[in-house]
């Protein structure tokens, strides 16, 4: 009897262990599945608010190239070039198209239909073609970002017309009635800088900024943290000296970000006075921040590394750096190659050290060295998350998109250069 209630007993508890694993499967379940729901969530948030800048509205407009009237006679002439009046051919031709507008209040209102780069692109298409003058052709033109905005919202249903005048939605209704009115592909959101105009506005400054950057980052912290994590894992004597760098460097890691930006600023810009907000103090700053992930990485990949390779190649008669450069490395390379490629992400998307060395600064022209003016994608981000302007809500988004895909691929190439380079033994 004695036995039989022992083996209930052992019957019960088993059931309790099993239920409470059961449980505890469903709690990592449910967590995981929370946080794919909460990912999912930001995901959907970003891309149906930033989905709508990869298109903008363009008004379709009659445009005669006429010299005479934006005061050039000599297309040959500089000054007249750069003091000419291209705009009065977009406003002729919106004249020409609402020819019942006759005020001088109607027409600041009718003029700004249009993006204030109109003349500026009309003065390049006659640049680049002599032939136009004199000749009238239909093009399709950059609409101002209220109307962009006008546009977008009325096609999802609910026009936002706050901003525009009685007049304005007037003009628009007659335009989209008469299809002069359209969406296209916005290429200038990835082929112009910043402006503080919503509709002129890209990301390939900042995104020209980041690239160089982080080409500064990764020349200075990859060769500098391999090297020392090759001394620090196979020639250096374990004495107090390296237990206090290992301390420091792992000191280094959990950091905050900010304070590698204030060293940046008071060495670099204060003391060797380099350019501010420049890619190359910038990759030094983030070189200083990311050193102590490429060094820590870099010394488990050796470590992965087998002592049986070590004794075979000693066996044999190698001598130490023989064994490190022959044996170890080609076998740790790809974790080393891993853990930089995470650390270069890690640069990509910092934003606090960076704006400590000015490169929050409004950069409009597109860098082309490590010495010139730029910023990165995150202040880009940054700033126009801060500015009033409603259509740069969808240019926000657009660039946080842009950046994700960055730090999607730059992960994706670390995944695959593991695989492709990871030798079994």
């Amino acid at each position: 009897m004695t036995d039989f209630n022992q083996a209930e007993r052992i019957q019960q508890s088993l059931k309790k262990r099993y239920r409470a694993e059961l449980r505890f499967r469903w709690y990592g379940r449910l967590a995981v599945g929370f946080a794919m729901l909460c990912l999912l969530a930001l995901f959907t948030d970003i891309i149906s608010k930033g989905i709508g800048a990869f298109r903008t509205t363009a008004i379709s407009l009659e445009v005669t190239y006429d010299l005479e009237q934006v005061g050039v006679t000599d297309l040959a002439n500089k000054d007249e070039l750069l003091y000419a009046d291209w705009d009065a051919l977009s406003k002729q031709a919106l004249r020409n198209q609402f020819p019942e507008v006759t005020g001088r209040k109607d027409k600041r209102e009718l003029y700004r239909l249009v993006s204030n780069a109109t003349g500026f692109e009309l003065s390049k298409a006659l640049k680049a073609n002599p032939d136009l003058v004199g000749k009238t052709e239909q093009i399709w033109v950059l609409a101002d970002d209220d109307i962009d905005t006008w546009y977008k919202s009325w096609l999802a249903g609910n026009p936002y017309e706050e901003r525009l005048t009685e007049n304005q939605i007037a003009w628009l209704t007659q335009l989209v009635a008469d299809q002069k009115l359209n969406l296209q592909f916005n290429t200038r959101f990835f082929t112009g800088g910043d402006s503080r105009e919503p509709e002129q506005a890209g990301v390939r400054g900042a995104l020209m900024g980041s690239l160089l950057t982080l080409a500064v980052t990764f020349l200075l912290s990859f060769p500098i943290g391999i090297a020392s994590a090759i001394y620090l894992e196979e020639f250096a004597p374990k004495n107090r000296l390296t237990d206090f760098i290992e301390v420091n460097i792992n000191n280094l890691a959990a950091v905050p970000s900010i304070i590698f930006g204030l060293l940046g600023l008071a060495i670099f810009i204060n003391f060797f006075e380099l350019p501010r907000s420049a890619p190359l103090i910038g990759g030094l700053v983030l070189s200083l921040m990311t050193l102590p992930t490429v060094i820590i990485t870099s010394r488990a990949a050796i470590k992965a590394v087998p002592p049986s390779i070590r004794e075979a190649a000693i066996g044999l008669g190698a001598s130490q750096q023989q064994v490190v450069w022959h044996h170890v490395l080609p076998l740790a390379m790809p974790g080393m190659l891993t853990g930089g490629i995470i650390g270069m992400a890690q640069a990509l998307g910092e934003t606090a050290p960076l704006l400590m060395i000015g490169m929050v600064a409004f950069i409009v022209d597109i860098p082309n060295g490590v010495t010139d003016p730029a910023t990165v994608l995150p202040v880009q981000i940054f700033l126009w998350a801060d500015s009033p302007e409603r259509a740069f809500v969808e240019k926000t988004s657009a660039a946080i998109m842009v950046l994700l895909a960055f730090l999607i691929l730059m992960n994706a190439a670390a995944i695959y250069l593991r695989k492709r380079l990871e030798k079994r033994w």
